[in-house]
């Protein structure tokens, strides 16, 4: 049996020594690599906290005491080492282990987590929950480099510092986040770690306290001044301890002894501590090691020669970022923002083509929208690149610094709808409803590739605000035209003539709608009518009023919640302007969060798939009659 088969929980680590724990390092790294390989996942910052993951399990004592991980990208050697390493294989998959951190899995998920910089003030509610509570556990979170830059991180921080609890932030410092870091903490942190001054002095600063007795209060305050003297003059510690924290390291995250005796250490201490750990991202996987970025979340590959599968057609994230591209060649005021997401919003390119009109804002997606804001009132075009799921972090910023003043600011949201393995925290289904209220806002949803690049090209010709969602994957037409003609709001468009309903489908839901017409008239000799209705706010009134009434019944389709949707506007539409007598069904997500699982699972779950729509455009023709 492989000292790996024999950890059934943390405790069992306190009972093997430091070379036997690398080796359990070692085989967690190589289980690790098959594993993901076989479904993708979240490898290259999994690999890179092994070492830590095993020192932390290896000193305290969870669940008892509380381990919360960042965003969980780094956690898959957490779950593992918890009693789930036999479950691995179901890793990301529908039914299986989330890919992330969860709530109800395993009591050792203290904190649900998905997006990122949440850890330091979840820590110190738990922290100061213990404290009122009298209990005696300990509160760790971990956060990495990237992540700490963001606002909520740095509000946990502000605050923990001058709380006095004991509590112990670990700052994982591996010089990446998803994409390489941007701002000036995270260049800090790597100008002072990597700086010749730096380790040079270290060097010196330790050689001279080991030279001096350690007898006497004169040497202990002179060996404690010259160990202050080091930290706050050649460390990032200076910034932690100005904010009421012990600061310790920078260390090497990959010695276990080094890591162990410092936990150890750290662990008798009272009060807020910030442990700097180096390690590296991808550590003991070349390519993984090479190409870190890549292999953050990956698709399956081939673990002996890291190949990695590829994509199957053109995206509608490259869609994308191949027509702000061409819009930013012809006028020097389109500016491309993202946060932190260069890669997976397939800008590359344009940062490298454009790179002063690019701006990489980091994990900060308030910041981006009110400096696009900004950029906005001072005569630039800006587009806001982002997740839809990230998007919401920014919802006061929408409101107040851009609609409220009407600002043309652009909004793409990339993996629009269900984005299949990561699950409800990456889900991209409640962004109609947290927008389409919001004044001077135009939202809007393309059923193509050529599609995106009108509407793209429409929202630059826009005087105020407007969204475009787009879900992840390929789009049915493989062709890209950046010179399609604009599409501006409020504009659908009649796909396939009909009498005896109307189908009113959005964005993706269009292809599915056009399958079930076909099968409807073959079938039944039902002769249904599908609208692209492209745009959610403002809705195409005219023709909506047109068919409504004139067949009678109307399906709305779309891949979002129903709650406050698509579906939802079609209703209010109808309500105002009196029209009644309308058989009205509304095929959408129910109100509850929707687990992980490919889209294919997911859409046949939840009644997204041309069968799904089939029944029920023949029920709507039951009510109709």
């Amino acid at each position: 049996m492989s000292l790996l088969e024999s950890i059934q929980s943390p405790s069992d680590l306190k009972k093997l020594s430091v070379p036997q724990l690398e080796e359990l390092a070692a085989q967690l790294r190589g289980f690790m690599i098959n594993a993901v390989a076989a479904t993708g996942g979240n490898l290259a910052s999994s690999l890179g906290a092994v070492d830590l993951t095993v020192a932390l399990y290896r000193v305290f004592d969870p669940p008892q005491d509380r381990i919360i991980w960042d965003v969980g990208h780094q956690a898959y050697a957490h779950k593992m080492l918890t009693g789930r390493r036999k479950q691995f294989a179901s890793l990301r998959q529908f039914g299986g282990l989330s890919g992330f951190p969860k709530r109800g899995e395993s009591p050792y998920d203290v904190l649900t987590c998905g997006h990122s910089s949440t850890s330091i003030s979840a820590g110190l509610g738990m922290a100061r929950a213990r404290d009122l509570s009298q209990d005696g556990y300990r509160v760790v979170s971990i956060i990495g480099d990237g992540s700490i830059s963001n606002g909520l991180a740095l509000e946990g921080l502000n605050d923990a510092g001058r709380s006095k609890t004991d509590f112990l932030v670990i700052l994982n410092d591996n010089g990446m986040s998803i994409s390489a870091p941007v701002g000036g903490l995270s260049n800090y942190l790597n100008r002072i770690i990597t700086g010749t001054t730096y380790n040079r002095w270290k060097d010196r600063v330790e050689t001279l306290i080991q030279k001096i007795p350690v007898f006497g209060q004169t040497a202990i305050k002179l060996t404690y001044f010259l160990e202050e003297i080091a930290k706050g003059l050649l460390t990032p510690g200076m910034l932690f301890e100005e904010l009421g924290f012990r600061y310790f390291g920078p260390i090497d995250g990959h010695d276990m002894d080094e890591l162990i005796t410092m936990l150890e250490r750290i662990k008798q201490l009272p009060g807020p501590i910030v442990l700097h750990v180096n390690t590296r991202k991808g550590k003991g996987y070349e390519p993984a090691e090479k190409n870190p970025v890549a292999f953050h979340g990956t698709p399956k590959f081939d673990a002996e020669t890291g190949e990695r599968q590829a994509g199957a057609g053109l995206t509608y994230s490259q869609v994308f970022a191949k027509t702000l591209l061409s819009l930013a060649q012809r006028n020097p005021k389109v500016v491309g923002i993202v946060a932190a997401m260069t890669s997976g919003t397939s800008l590359d390119e344009y940062a490298q083509k454009r790179p002063k009109q690019f701006f990489d804002v980091g994990i900060a997606e308030g910041h981006a929208v009110t400096m696009a804001a900004g950029m906005a009132a001072a005569g630039m075009r800006p587009v806001v690149v982002v997740y839809s799921t990230f998007l919401q972090r920014a919802y006061d910023q929408i409101f107040h610094d851009v609609c409220l003043q009407n600002l043309p600011v652009v909004f793409a949201l990339d993996r629009a709808g269900l984005v299949g393995e990561d699950g409800p925290t990456h889900h991209g289904v409640f962004d109609l409803a947290y927008l389409r209220h919001l004044p001077n806002l135009s939202v809007m949803a393309p059923s193509g590739a050529q599609e995106l690049v009108g509407m793209l090209r429409g929202a630059m010709q826009c005087a105020g605000p407007v969204a475009i969602r787009y879900p992840r994957g390929v789009t049915p037409d493989q062709t890209f035209k950046s010179g399609a003609p604009a599409i501006l709001p409020g504009k659908a468009r009649v796909v396939k003539n009909g009498k005896d309903l109307v189908i009113l489908a959005l964005g993706p839901m269009v292809a599915p709608a056009l399958v079930v017409a076909g099968v409807l008239k073959k079938k039944y000799k039902v002769d249904a009518m599908v609208i692209d209705a492209r745009s959610v706010k403002p809705l195409d009134q005219a023709l909506l009023l047109k068919w409504a009434p004139a067949t009678r019944a109307v399906l709305t389709a779309e891949d979002h919640v129903l709650a406050g949707g698509f579906g939802s506007a079609v209703l209010e539409c109808l309500q105002a302007a009196g029209v009644s007598g309308i058989a009205v069904e509304r095929l959408g997500l129910p109100d509850h969060f929707v687990e992980q699982g490919t889209i294919a699972q997911l859409y046949e779950k939840y009644g997204l798939t041309a069968e799904a729509m089939e029944q029920k455009c023949l029920e709507l023709l039951k009510r109709k009659t």
